[in-house]
């Protein structure tokens, strides 16, 4: 039997992979190692005796008694906070799930890495922040990574029938997110509802809001680099509001590729946890006669400056990545809590990129999670110092 873990499963992400194993045979089908969750003990109670996990562990220590409560007299282990999520990320399972947002999901992705099997990487963040040391580490011990997220699955799967050296570009696809259409004038005064409301994909407020930003997709940017090792002038984006072309891959005989599919996470996640082979998926098919059209813009790197900075940061490699994920976090943060207005996000980004730049050691890959998490401390501690007034 196939054991699994999934590190973030009260979330978006999660929830979909939770769906899938549960259609698949759930705990008939599937050995559960480890589930972990935010602050929704009751949720993560049921997920785990839905599957029969071994440990479930909630991040917020003040919900362990909640969760030990929903799991007496089923036998599995009730556990909380940072640590417990390390130790349940180094128990062996052949497939593990990182969908932590954030920094967050750092860690558990890295440990998997560390300790071999498959890790499907919803988790963006890990390979922004840390992509060489992850990478690096999954060499080592003869890990499978394979993406999640939808753009990075649709050129996985692309890549199928090319071999990379053969790639002229990649595109990936971004829907504008809730402001695409807006004034540029209105968009300072854009509120967190206003930011917090997706036309096409429903997930959590935080990437919600990196999506109409665009720093949702500069990750992305950054991602294809480190995933797939291509130079940033390899990697386009593009405009595309019905979000049904999740990416394509463009060959040098002129050739292109593309993936279709509806706005459905649980297609990137059935994939990486059916891989190498394919299975079937509860996803809609598609009905290109019933969607009439679809429809490409450039990106305005003026509305969407996150995505300079994207390039930005491959160029300066080092610890660049660490720094925009780290700043970009802060600066979400500060949005949130009316610290910062919308169209403020970048300029605390850059700044914290810029003081970042002339720090000892700033182009050398941080070398461990440590030094990750020193650059992610630094990095938000610049960003919050940062004000518009001040920049001038």
């Amino acid at each position: 039997m196939r054991s699994v873990s999934i590190f973030g499963a009260t979330g978006s992400v999660g929830e979909s992979a939770f769906d899938l194993l549960m259609r698949a045979g759930g705990a008939d089908a599937f050995r559960t190692i480890a589930l972990t969750g935010g602050r929704n003990a009751l949720r993560l109670a049921e997920m785990a005796r839905a599957l029969r996990a071994e440990i479930a562990v909630i991040a917020d220590e003040d919900r362990l008694p909640d969760l030990r409560e929903a799991l007496a007299g089923t036998g599995i282990e009730a556990a909380a906070g940072d640590a417990a999520i390390d130790e349940a990320a180094q128990r062996p399972s052949d497939w593990s799930l990182s969908a932590i947002v954030g920094a967050a999901g750092l860690m558990p992705g890295l440990r998997v890495a560390q300790r071999g099997g498959t890790l499907a990487l919803a988790n963006k963040e890990s390979l922004v922040a840390a992509g060489p040391l992850l990478m690096g580490e999954a060499r080592r011990s003869g890990a499978t990574i394979l993406p999640v997220d939808s753009e990075h699955s649709a050129i996985f799967q692309c890549l199928d029938c090319g071999k990379l050296d053969s790639v002229e570009h990649v595109t990936i696809t971004a829907s504008g997110g809730a402001f695409r259409d807006w004034p540029l004038e209105r968009l300072p005064f854009a509120s967190v509802a206003e930011a917090s409301s997706h036309p096409n994909w429903d997930m959590g407020q935080r990437i919600t809001i990196d999506s109409a930003s665009m720093f949702n997709k500069a990750l992305e940017v950054i991602e294809t680099h480190e995933f797939f090792g291509l130079t940033s002038d390899r990697i386009r984006v593009l405009v595309h509001p019905e979000s049904i072309i999740h990416a394509m891959v463009s060959y040098s005989d002129g050739a292109t590729l593309a993936h279709l599919g509806p706005p459905d996470m649980r297609h990137a996640i059935g994939h990486a946890l059916n891989w190498p082979d394919r299975a079937p998926l509860p996803v809609a098919g598609l009905d290109l006669a019933a969607i009439g059209q679809l429809t490409f813009r450039a990106p305005d790197e003026g509305r969407w400056p996150a995505l300079r900075l994207a390039r930005q940061v491959i160029d300066q490699s080092g610890a660049a990545g660490a720094v925009f994920n780290a700043a970009k976090e802060q600066a979400l943060d500060d949005f949130i809590a009316g610290r910062l207005r919308f169209t403020d996000m970048a300029g605390a980004v850059e700044h914290a990129l810029d003081i970042a730049a002339g720090r000892p050691h700033f182009g050398t890959s941080p070398a461990d999670l440590d030094a990750v998490l020193a650059w992610d401390r630094a990095a938000r501690r610049d960003a919050a110092g940062w004000s518009p007034a001040g920049k001038d």
